[in-house]
């Protein structure tokens, strides 16, 4: 269970600041109609799964076996979630540009959340080395567990999210956006900490 809620709150405090994808779901859930909402929240469901396993099993598998790797990859990966969670938390993104769409074409949306997914060099960086470093923190079962505690809280955000804003559009602020990245940001730190705390742990018992 613990690692299942790990997964799952890291996954949360991953998914939800603003960025690409967020702004292409909240854009498609203020101009679009319901079926085209619902369409677009599980066609980024399927891409943000799909990276999310390919990011944790891919190089997890490779440095389960590599001591070296793995105390390369935890203290490294520690330092990058570190930094990615004290972006996101001084990122002042907006919503600005949401009004007057016309309604999109079906291989538009799924192009478009193709390119906000997988297009994105930043995406599997960040992607590999966080869960990357978490694969090398576990053993296979927890591992198991622990992603998917992360593929559930994507399917949760994605749907959960558009559905909020398209009910309370009119009461969705900049400053609501800024209070998620506030408190994503700081979570995600907190996890760099603790993957820094397993790094001391491997170094010591290598020397």
């Amino acid at each position: 269970m613990g690692s299942f809620i790990q997964g799952y709150t890291i996954g949360l405090a991953y998914v939800m600041p603003i960025g690409a994808q967020n702004i292409f779901v909240i854009n498609t859930a203020l101009t679009q109609r319901t079926g085209y909402r619902w369409m677009t929240s599980f066609i980024v469901i399927f891409f943000d799964v799909i990276i999310s396993l390919a990011c944790f099993y891919g190089v997890g598998t490779v440095m389960e076996s590599n001591k070296w790797l793995q105390l390369m990859i935890l203290g490294l990966g520690s330092v990058i979630v570190m930094w990615i969670g004290f972006n996101i938390f001084r990122d002042k993104s907006d919503l600005q540009g949401n009004q007057g769409k016309a309604e999109l074409p079906f291989l538009k949306i799924v192009s478009t959340a193709c390119v906000v997914t997988w297009f994105n060099p930043q995406a599997w960086i960040d992607g590999s080395m966080m869960l990357g470093a978490f694969r090398v923190s576990m053993n296979a079962s927890d591992g198991a567990v622990f992603i998917i505690g992360v593929c559930l809280a994507s399917i949760t955000w994605w749907i959960v999210m558009p559905t909020v804003v398209a009910l309370f559009k009119s009461k969705i602020n900049d400053t609501i956006f800024r209070w998620i990245n506030i408190i994503c940001g700081l979570v995600i730190m907190a996890y760099g900490v603790k993957l820094f705390v397993n790094f001391i742990e491997l170094l010591r018992v290598m020397f």
